[in-house]
């Protein structure tokens, strides 16, 4: 008979979080902030639960490298670039001008989707207006 570890019975953390939401996000959650409570610690498993919660997912995340990017954008020479080009990996990046932030910061310059949230950190969903006249 196999045992249990004490740390196989271990829940997962709940962790708190206010979202902040810009532009089309706020449009469609109907409110600019909101607290939100998910069972983990990480950027990964706050998004899962809150798209699961609130259909904003398409608002905010590319599911291809096309809609990672605008129409019109130079093309980047990395040899040219000074530094560490920072982009998250394929699946989890945002839609063009859409971006997460994390405490102001944008995830990519953290650890991406596995950036570790405590509680009472800022979570901002941001997907602005484009007008063009």
């Amino acid at each position: 008979m196999a045992q249990t570890s004490t740390t196989d019975l271990r829940q997962r953390p709940e962790t708190t979080v206010e979202v902040r939401a810009t532009g089309h996000v706020r449009d469609a959650l109907g409110t600019p902030s909101i607290t939100f409570t998910f069972e983990g610690d990480t950027l990964r498993e706050f998004a899962a639960a809150f798209f699961e919660e609130h259909d904003v997912r398409d608002l905010v995340i590319a599911e291809t490298e096309a809609e990672s990017a605008t129409r019109g954008w130079a093309p980047i020479d990395a040899g040219d670039v000074p530094g560490d080009l920072l982009k998250n990996p394929d699946g989890e990046q945002t839609r063009a001008y859409a971006r997460i932030l994390v405490n102001g910061r944008f995830n990519e310059t953290l650890d991406g989707f596995d950036t570790e949230l405590d509680d009472g950190d800022r979570v901002a969903l941001v997907n602005p207006f484009l007008f063009c006249v």
